[in-house]
């Protein structure tokens, strides 16, 4: 799949006009109704005039082919965030009503408790063994100030993840960070509370977050690694549309400057030997004298 191609068919084509003459003509083109630029994305050549100009080291870098596939796998991870973010943020607020609301609550739990109690007994359950009453009245227990450190952390939580997803969708490189050190400070904790109590939920969001992490590190090349951040603009500009066509616009220079010193020497070496077949004696001092026809 053609991935740059992709992205312009959403996004729309990104056209640049440099200033040098060579490289100039070499990104454009010309019909007989319009002229054509080069897209700096796709490489396909756009109709109409370009959207910028100037310099070609002033022109703009844009991720192609690879990195738009990986833009995409970014945005995959940023909408898992984005469940987070209204997960805890939901989680945040119910804690805060309840702490708010929680003598009320108290009051209409002690009154529904027995019904309840009643009901589940007549169809074969107790209630009192169950392992959600008992958080529920932990939670019953909690003091006020326990509960709004509970609901700050949680709103805190919530928004670090809002951040890392706006990173991550917008394919910043502070967010490519972000989310790499955020992430990695809670491996630890996600690896202890595997191994307290292993479920199948704690495990995938486990290695959704390692996945992440290793992602970013090798493919962003994060913290130095794999030639860090100059090794990954450089590969940036090596797959540049501009850049190829100005190593193309030097390699045509420098083949017409090969031909063109060819065809002098050619022209050079040329003349000697042409005066030399119309007088063999040149370049000898020889002269000759006109040829007489014999007597009939």
């Amino acid at each position: 799949m053609d991935w740059s191609l992709y992205r312009c068919g959403r996004a729309g084509h990104i056209t640049y006009a440099p200033d040098e003459p060579e490289l100039r003509e070499h990104m454009r083109a010309q019909t007989p109704a319009t002229e054509l630029w080069q897209c700096l994305r796709c490489a396909s050549y756009v109709v109409g005039p370009p959207a910028a100009a100037g310099p070609a080291a002033h022109a703009p870098i844009v991720r192609r082919d690879r990195e738009v596939r990986s833009e995409i796998i970014l945005r995959v991870f940023a909408i898992e965030r984005v469940f987070r973010f209204l997960l805890f943020g939901a989680a945040a607020y119910a804690i805060w009503q309840f702490r708010v609301s929680r003598l009320s609550i108290v009051q209409a739990f002690d009154h529904e408790l027995p019904i309840v109690r009643t009901s589940f007994r007549e169809l074969g359950y107790n209630v009192d063994r169950s392992s959600l009453l008992g958080l529920f009245k932990h939670a019953l227990r909690l003091s006020p100030t326990t509960l709004t450190w509970l609901a700050v952390a949680l709103a805190a939580y919530a928004l670090i993840e809002l951040v890392e997803a706006t990173g991550l969708w917008l394919a910043k490189r502070w967010g490519e960070y972000f989310a790499m050190v955020v992430t990695s400070l809670f491996l630890p904790y996600e690896i202890y509370d595997i191994s307290a109590k292993f479920t199948w939920v704690r495990f995938a969001l486990f290695v959704v977050n390692l996945a992440l992490v290793l992602y970013l590190v090798l493919t962003k090349r994060l913290f130095g690694a794999r030639g860090g951040r100059k090794a990954y603009e450089a590969r940036l500009r090596s797959e540049s549309v501009i850049d190829d066509a100005a190593a193309k616009s030097a390699a045509l220079a420098t083949i017409s400057g090969t031909l063109a010193d060819l065809s002098a020497s050619d022209s050079d070496g040329a003349s000697p030997s042409a005066d030399a077949s119309a007088d063999p004696a040149a370049g000898r001092g020889v002269t000759l004298a006109p040829r007489r026809l014999p007597p009939a």
